[in-house]
Formats: structure tokens, sequence, C-alpha cells
């Protein structure tokens, strides 16, 4: 049974700084590239970070470059996003995506998500 399980949302004041965790079973995670996505009210998903599955490489989007880092560490299956420099506006539910394209299949997994709100 696949499982993709975020922590480590919360409330946060603007500048302030989160690390959130998605711990991964069920597949095998270090085949697997990881993304976050974020969500927040009345928005759609946006696409957040990617990390390799050997996590070699990483992408950010352009607003959260420098403030955002994304890594993994294959033998505890999880990946991490430490957040600073928050922002109100980054208020969300911030989503771990697993992806894998074998063969002719994607491979396409999601977690229920972990909710950040940046308020003073």
């Amino acid at each position: 049974q696949v499982q993709l399980v975020e922590s480590g949302g919360g409330l946060v004041e603007p500048g302030g700084s989160l690390r959130l965790s998605c711990a991964a079973s069920g597949f095998t995670f270090s085949s697997y590239t990881m993304n976050w996505y974020r969500q927040a009210p009345g928005k759609e998903r946006e696409w957040v970070a990617t990390i390799t599955s050997t996590g070699g490489s990483t992408s950010y989007a352009d607003s959260m470059k420098g403030r955002f880092t994304i890594s993994r560490d294959n033998a505890k299956n999880t990946v991490y996003l430490e957040m600073n420099s928050l922002k109100p506006e980054e208020t969300a539910v911030y989503y771990c995506n697993a992806r894998r394209v074998y063969g002719m299949r994607q491979y396409n997994y999601w977690g229920q998500g972990t909710q950040v709100t940046v308020s003073s």
C-alpha cells in the first residue's frame, strides 16, 4: 500500500521558518523523483520544488529560490522542504508527490497534505 505522509505544517509568523517532512512507504522511494506542491484557498495547485531520485539535482519555482530547500534521505524514505522567510501569501496546503516514468507507464502518488499558515 503506497503512502505519503506529510508532517511539520502549522502556524508561523511572517518571516519565520518551517521544515516539512514527507515519509514514504509501499514503493521503492529511491527510484522516484519527489516533488512538493502547494494549494492556497481558491487557487490552483502550484509546483514548489523537485528533487531527483538520487538527490543530485533540485529545482524550484522562481518565487521560492533562495528561500526554500528540498532534500531527501533515501535511507529513511523521507523528503523534506525547508522553508524560510515565509510570507502570508504562502499560506496553503503543502503536498508531497512521488513520480516515476518506467517504460510506458507513469507512476504518480500524492500525500494528503499538511496545512501551513503564515500569519501574525
